[in-house]
């Protein structure tokens, strides 16, 4: 029986690879590169770091790549707070309402840092849903290691047999494989070239779990 919820952020809540975007074509702005479409493409699933240190060597820059990783990370940062498209991926907020209201627990389980996870929930005023937030930056391990979802697990205070993950990556959908959590796979737009095989259910649109159906589904 499920009694509490591990939301993933990026992809499950909002989609924030638009504004990586911006910030990356803003960095290359400031420092007077250019950097084409196909080549900003081969960054994908790189960490800023790494990238910064590609682009120094590339276009032989005499910054040194933590310079360009904090001016990459500012410009984020103010599209966080000001970029008008940023929205909540369609349905997920009644979803999270539904939940709530129903006396579901929320935890989110994201990979992103806690600064960027704070400015979301404050944008978007989802703190009051949730009983906790943890930041995978923070903990030893990234997905697809399964600590980010044991502990998920263990601060919503019920046992993992009780809980159910909502993913949308397939490293995430790995980690709550490897944490012996149900994973149901949210396959959206945003996803591209994500494996959901490992899930134990794939949807396409958060009404296929709202908490009526979901009580079906999964014996809630």
């Amino acid at each position: 029986m499920f009694k509490a919820v591990l939301f993933d952020m990026d992809g499950v809540i909002v989609d924030t690879e638009p504004l990586h975007h911006k910030a990356y074509f803003g960095m290359f702005e400031t420092l007077n590169i250019e950097v084409s479409e196909s080549q900003y493409q081969t960054f994908t699933g790189q960490s800023t770091i790494n990238v910064c240190r590609n682009l120094c060597e590339h276009f032989k820059l005499n910054n040194n790549p933590e310079d360009l990783v904090l001016v990459k990370r500012n410009i984020f940062k103010e599209l966080l707070i000001n970029d008008p498209n940023l929205h909540l991926i369609d349905g997920v907020l009644n979803l999270i309402k539904d939940y709530h209201n129903n006396g579901l627990t929320l935890v989110l389980a994201s990979s992103a840092s806690m600064g960027t996870i704070d400015s979301i929930f404050t944008r978007f005023n989802l703190d009051q849903y949730f009983i906790s937030k943890l930041s995978g930056a923070d903990l030893k391990a990234s997905k697809p290691h399964p600590e980010i979802f044991l502990k998920a697990a263990e601060v919503s205070g019920y046992n993992k047999e009780n809980c159910f993950v909502i993913e949308d990556s397939t490293n995430g959908i790995k980690a709550a494989k490897a944490a012996n959590i149900f994973c149901v796979g949210y396959k959206s737009i945003h996803s591209k070239n994500q494996d959901y095989s490992l899930a134990n259910k794939v949807i396409n649109n958060f009404n296929e779990i709202s908490y009526t159906k979901a009580q079906k589904l999964f014996n809630i």
